[in-house]
């Protein structure tokens, strides 16, 4: 879902948007075509008012209204220098001789931990058609380009490779957008027991799908790629081995009554080993519903316990409320009970066009130091994510309070600012995948001649 441009953002260009707490900023408000509201050269009484304090007049105790007296410039807007005192939104608000509002800017003021953390929006598990999906993984890669995405992974079932094929053929073409390795981890049967965790791997530098010589091993032949470019994967075991091994996992794991030891050894197994080839180890959809849940409610009680996850994938996949409404009752009542873990949300789709109504669902913006895989993980692991939910018109969003209202005002104020950007840079990565050669050139050039444009977006909005 591309988050549209409002009337109140086409009219003014305002920045920057965010910045730190207890720093002096001057923020510049500039109209951009809109009906004329400020005269240059008139005086106006412009309020900085905090919006969580409340009206001073009704609460004097907590309302935060400041007032200032400007001279609108010459290009009929203000450039208002003020210093912030908390972290929250604040409308720069311009009001007439009778008090009345003209006009009023939201701006965010964040502290210092989140100051240098840009958010980045990102998928962190979707289909190509390398597995079951419907595109080739270039196409997915410049479609949710498009979508605004800022990075994501390909998470095909069983199977790495697609998602470092997408690398390697984007590897030379410059776009900012990030792609990271990932695969949906399948296990086999131990000796006829059921084992198939449905567990995602989202930036692991090896796969762990290869490391049981399954009937997905290779498939591909000697060009099959296990690993990161000049990473070296752990030797694999044949599927009696694994299933061996396993087995004396599952003895010495101990769980509770209607808990069943193979699939619980399995898991931890899988989680434990997406942390060794430095990935992100995300808990996926249990409250899908396939014939009955796919996690049942013992075994979910048990892998919420135990949190030997990484990251619990609260949004995504699916659009009828047990899902994704099941799951968010599930992460605020886990909080209640003291159990905090990560969470992200993610499309889980098929299709990456439009005309699939599940291939925008749901999304994860990442607070990261750089949109750069390593520093997406720590991050997310840091508590620095929050799962956004666009099933519906209106966006719903999942996390810690203070990083929810964040999201909230960075989806209506800078998102669609950057979306629009990130749409042309999609088309041209699409092009480059399915374009004929000279069509392919000339994108390589237009994204050559727009590559850096994020980084400079970002800098202008985001005053860190």
């Amino acid at each position: 879902m591309n988050f549209p441009m409002t009337d109140q953002l086409l009219n003014y260009d305002v920045f920057p948007l965010v910045f730190p707490v207890g720093k002096e900023v001057t923020v510049h408000i500039r109209p951009t075509g809109g009906r004329p509201e400020f005269v240059p050269g008139k005086e106006y009484k412009v309020l900085i008012c905090a919006l969580e304090g409340g009206k001073p007049y009704d609460y004097p105790s907590s309302g935060d209204y400041r007032e200032k007296t400007l001279v609108c410039n010459e290009i009929g807007g203000f450039d208002i220098t003020h210093t912030y005192d908390s972290e929250q939104q604040y409308f720069i608000r311009v009001v007439n001789e009778e008090g009345r509002r003209i006009n009023q800017f939201p701006v965010y003021a964040v502290e210092s931990d989140l100051a240098g953390r840009y958010p980045l929006r990102g998928d962190l598990h979707m289909h190509t058609n390398c597995s079951d999906g419907r595109q080739t993984p270039e196409v997915v890669c410049g479609m949710y380009r498009s979508h605004g995405y800022d990075f994501f992974a390909i998470t095909d079932h069983h199977r790495y490779y697609p998602s470092i094929r997408a690398m390697e053929f984007f590897k030379n073409i410059p776009t900012e957008f990030n792609i990271v390795p990932g695969e949906e981890v399948h296990l086999p049967d131990v000796h006829g027991k059921e084992a198939d965790a449905h567990i995602v791997n989202f930036g692991g530098e090896y796969s762990i799908n290869a490391l049981v010589k399954d009937e997905h091993f290779g498939e591909t032949g000697d060009s099959w790629v296990r690993a990161m470019p000049g990473v070296t994967p752990p030797e694999a075991d044949t599927v009696e081995d694994w299933q061996d091994k396993m087995e004396v996992l599952a003895e010495a794991t101990d769980v509770p009554e209607k808990v069943d030891k193979i699939p619980a050894a399995v898991m931890k197994w899988a989680f434990s080993e997406i942390k060794k080839a430095g990935g992100l180890a995300i808990f996926p959809h249990p409250c899908w519903i396939s014939d009955t849940y796919h996690v049942p409610t013992p075994f979910l009680e048990y892998i919420m316990d135990n949190q030997d996850f990484d990251a619990f994938e609260v949004l995504g996949g699916e659009r009828y409320y047990e899902h994704n409404g099941f799951q968010t009752i599930r992460y605020y009542e886990d909080r209640m009970k003291g159990r905090h873990y990560p969470v992200v949300g993610s499309t889980d789709s098929h299709s990456s066009y439009v005309s699939n109504d599940g291939a925008l669902i749901c999304s994860t913006i990442v607070f990261s130091p750089e949109n750069e895989r390593k520093a997406l993980i720590s991050s997310i692991r840091d508590f620095y994510s929050v799962a956004v939910d666009t099933i519906s018109t209106e966006f719903r969003l999942v996390g810690e309070n203070r990083f929810v209202r964040y999201a909230c005002f960075l989806l209506k104020n800078y998102f669609p600012r950057h979306d629009e950007l990130c749409k042309e840079e999609g088309r041209l990565m699409r092009i480059c995948a399915v374009g004929t050669e000279e069509e392919r050139e000339d994108a390589i050039k237009q994204l050559t001649a727009i590559n850096g444009r994020m980084k400079k977006f970002m800098h202008k909005y985001l005053c860190f």
